[in-house]
């Protein structure tokens, strides 16, 4: 069996590794490339392997930078079936389409206003493209065996990032080896997700590296919102938080619902303007069993919270003039509603904009978060004059530590260890850190690398 490292290595964006023997392919995710124009120009390359040569495909979790390919490979002639656990499986159904939709959208934005070089903008997939990618799709519990290839049998373990994220378990039956793929690995002690389930068997290991090279921020996620939520309100200014859709927009309305609740800050509407976070936020209250949430709408909705659900919503939404928090997608603000808003919000010194995780090199989130001056939306600059915050203790990533407490926890002895999805100085600190602490052979992935398993 042979390992090939499509994507995701040395960056955070466009995982995709390829399992393969003599007579059969297995990708393990099909991520979009996110970030800087470099990265996001990989989208548009043909992929690495022809599509209609992958029998099958298994996914770790449902983030774009996992799934968001996979309507395009399917447009490209893949027809295989896509495996994932119950949970991803749902979640994907909303993300997906919402992709191809922002997809549609930025590209007939680009059009109208003239700002792209092509005469003719075009989407790298549509909506129909998504649909048409969910009906390969099938689902499986945790823990539960199953063969999507002949002669590699797969497993799913909690992987505690988000909602359905598991670390992916290949036993090849023909040479009796076992490739671990870790996934996103989540906290130890995450404000949702409960931690992920410790591995005790894997010849070979792919773990992830996003913070390879950082510890979490030790402050009070609480007390620091608490703060910047009432200090806004206090001169009139809006409080806007780019989000990830799933994960990230939950623990907000959570974290924000709790806080108000015990009068640590102003009453005052909460909207939620993102029809995927809508949508994943019920995805989770149905998934209860799999997340530390409990109660009536799992403790992220009150009488304060607003969904916004319509377009004319969301543009009625940039003329309010009010204290408030808005939530709205993307995370890093690499697309989505939120863009219209940091518009309107960005030029007033009275509103705080509130980032909460990793943002990747090359995004408007990285570079807002580290100072910059003006950035660029829809083909022009716009000041920034709003105060920008980044709530790193949030991230829904565990970082160095974390991790290796999670490889601590098991009785994993792995002959090899490939690091993956982090930036280059991330990554090779996380390899020196794993072969330190376990004396394990370590090496960082390098793109499309095949090594033999």
């Amino acid at each position: 069996m042979k390992l090939k490292f499509l994507g995701g290595a040395g960056t955070v964006t466009g995982s995709r590794y390829l399992l393969s023997d003599e007579k059969h392919r297995l990708l393990v995710d099909c991520g979009m490339y996110q970030g800087v124009k470099n990265l996001r120009k990989r989208n548009w390359a043909r992929f690495p392997v022809e599509p209609s040569s992958i029998n099958a495909v298994v996914l770790t979790h449902a983030h774009i930078d996992h799934t968001g390919y996979l309507p395009a490979l399917v447009k490209n002639g893949f027809n295989g079936k896509i495996y994932c656990t119950k949970a991803t499986h749902e979640l994907c159904k909303v993300l997906l389409p919402d992709a191809g939709y922002l997809q549609e959208e930025d590209a007939k934005y680009a059009f109208r206003k003239g700002f792209s070089k092509h005469d003719r903008p075009e989407p790298l997939f549509t909506v129909k493209d998504a649909h048409e990618a969910l009906k390969h799709f099938e689902s499986l519990h945790y823990h539960e065996k199953f063969e999507p290839v002949k002669g590699m049998e797969v497993t799913f373990t909690p992987a505690g990032h988000i909602l359905g994220s598991s670390c992916v378990h290949v036993h090849h039956r023909s040479s009796d080896r076992t490739v671990v793929f870790s996934g996103d690995v989540g906290r130890q002690d995450d404000v949702i997700m409960r931690p992920p389930e410790p591995i005790d068997k894997a010849d070979v290991l792919v773990c992830e590296s996003t913070y390879g090279d950082r510890l979490h921020a030790e402050s009070d996620p609480e007390a620091v919102l608490a703060e910047i939520i009432t200090k806004t309100a206090g001169r009139g200014g809006i409080v806007l938080m780019p989000s990830f859709a799933v994960g990230r927009a939950q623990m907000l309305l959570y974290l924000i619902h709790k806080i108000m609740g015990e009068g640590r800050i102003p009453k005052m509407p909460v909207y939620l303007n993102s029809p995927m976070a809508i949508k994943a936020t019920e995805i989770f209250s149905r998934h209860h069993k799999e997340h530390r949430l409990t109660g009536a709408q799992c403790d992220m909705i009150d009488e304060n919270t607003e969904f916004v659900r319509t377009v004319d919503e969301s543009i009625e939404l940039n003329s309010v003039r009010y204290p408030c928090v808005i939530i709205s997608a993307s995370g890093m603000a690499s697309g989505g509603r939120v863009l219209h808003h940091l518009k309107t919000l960005l030029p007033n010194p009275r509103n705080s904009v509130v980032f909460a995780g990793f943002q990747a090199p090359g995004t408007r989130g990285d570079a807002l978060v580290n100072g910059a001056e003006s950035v660029k939306i829809h083909g022009e600059y716009w000041p920034v004059k709003a105060e920008v915050h980044n709530l790193d203790s949030l991230s829904a990533h565990g970082d160095y530590e974390e991790i290796l407490q999670w490889l601590e926890a098991g009785t994993l002895k792995p002959e090899k260890v490939y690091i993956t999805h982090g930036e280059i100085v991330a990554s090779d600190v996380m390899r020196k850190r794993v072969r330190d602490r376990f004396g394990w052979d370590v090496e960082v992935a390098e793109l499309f690398e095949e090594v033999e398993v």
